[in-house]
């Protein structure tokens, strides 16, 4: 590679690098994340997500105007094959503090789960019961996961499609129980912006041989959906997840959140004109026939 390869390959990178810094440490002050004095269990499965996440944060960890801590936390789930060595390698040439969680969740999936069926639901619970537990051991605030824009999104059409449900995974969560509170830096980062990010980090990814080998998954069914009106409508994911920030119940339909039972008529005060009466107004050319003439009615 030549000189002005590498000098444009470099700037793009930097570019890449701000702009992921920048928009993890905007969901972190939007959704006040991380506080003063918080221990972030940060939760490595050993994909280009997690290894992302975790890489800024500790970069953040550093100018950051509050004091932290990160703690690298993996739950080694048992799957056949799964190379032991990596993750401890890695955390250890980082030098942060590190924990390794041997829980078989793998042989539960697989003896719960038929062959051929989605084993991504129980193995998310299973996984998220083993973690919440292991936050409160080692005094963890905040258990940090590598959820990015694209999952959220996904998330809000799969529950759409297939669960009848307005609901997508939010920025920050406090578990049912109160005990514990899960954040998602990568927010506002987009999936296309993080696998670029790994390649030019080269971090030692791991692939998920328990789900991650399923083909025709409704979720990449909805990634294929997003990806095509993506290249045809670049920016309409944003806009997507932009509108589970500006939500407005009266223009839904849930009872639960809207109170469509009593809506008094309220006439006592001066109206404003309708936006009809203000264009005929403001128009030289009326047509009488358009109004009704209340005098008699």
């Amino acid at each position: 590679m030549n000189p002005k390869d590498i000098r444009k390959e470099t700037l793009e990178f930097n570019k890449l690098n701000k702009r992921l810094r920048r928009n993890v440490g905007n969901a972190i002050v939007d959704y006040n994340m991380i506080e003063e004095n918080d221990v972030v269990m940060a939760c490595i499965s050993g994909g280009k997500d997690s290894f992302a996440m975790l890489d800024i944060l500790l970069a953040l960890q550093k100018s950051a105007p509050i004091k932290f801590e990160v703690i690298a936390v993996n739950l080694d789930q048992k799957q056949p094959g799964f190379p032991e060595h990596i993750l401890p390698e890695y955390f250890e040439s980082l030098g942060i503090p590190y924990y390794i969680v041997d829980k078989d969740t793998y042989s539960v999936v697989k003896e719960k789960i038929e062959e051929g069926k989605t084993t991504c639901g129980l193995c998310s619970r299973l996984r998220r019961g083993t973690l919440y537990s292991f936050a409160e051991r080692i005094g963890a605030t905040k258990i940090a996961l590598g959820h990015h824009l694209d999952d959220i999104v996904e998330t809000l059409f799969l529950n759409m499609f297939h669960g009848a449900r307005l609901k997508a995974m939010p920025p920050k969560l406090r578990s049912d129980d109160g005990r514990n509170v899960v954040i998602r830096p990568l927010t506002y980062c987009r999936e296309s912006d993080l696998i670029a990010y790994a390649e030019q980090k080269q971090f030692p990814i791991i692939p998920c041989n328990l789900c991650g080998s399923q083909e025709n998954l409704q979720r990449q069914n909805i990634k294929g959906m997003l990806v095509e009106w993506d290249k045809k409508t670049p920016g309409r994911v944003e806009s997507i997840f932009k509108s589970i920030q500006n939500i407005s119940p009266s223009q839904l339909a849930d009872k639960n959140i809207f109170d469509f039972a009593n809506l008094p008529i309220d006439r006592e005060q001066d109206r404003k004109a309708y936006a009809f009466e203000e264009a005929v107004v403001s128009s030289s050319n009326i047509d009488e026939s358009l109004f009704i003439d209340v005098t008699n009615v």
